[in-house]
């Protein structure tokens, strides 16, 4: 788990939760999208509070409590990122897929809720914001 300017992999991340009791492996890939509520995104850039990795610790191991959960990894990006970069990648593995479908979910909703990243879109018309502030 990381809060990392350099580039994330899924296939690390779901490497990361292999395991020979899992069943099921369910990864999340959040992807930088070329808009925004009908809005046109040429960049962003995401930056983080200093506790953000501690956070997203604290959000791995509160599912990694849930005893269906085998293992959890997740990352998510800070600094310039373009359009199709990974800004987060979330894999959970359990015994079975509706537990491993159920625990990303948790663990994607949990991570947007409470960690503190800010994201700062610039849009095509010179405009721009600050989003995703918790």
């Amino acid at each position: 788990m990381a809060v990392s300017d350099s580039p994330l992999s899924i296939a690390e991340h779901e490497a990361a939760v292999a395991d020979p009791r899992a069943g099921a492996v369910v990864s999340f890939v959040g992807v930088v999208r070329d808009h925004d509520h009908g809005r046109t995104v040429v960049r962003l850039d995401y930056e983080g509070h200093p506790s953000a990795e501690d956070m997203l610790r604290e959000v791995a191991a509160e599912i990694a409590a849930d005893p269906d959960v085998i293992a959890v990894a997740v990352s998510h990006r800070i600094g310039p990122l373009e359009i199709g970069d990974v800004a987060l990648a979330a894999a959970v593995s359990t015994a079975h897929r509706a537990a491993a479908f159920a625990a990303c979910a948790r663990l994607v909703d949990r991570v947007k809720e409470k960690l503190p990243i800010w994201k700062h879109q610039v849009f095509a018309d010179g405009t721009d914001e600050w989003v995703n502030c918790p």
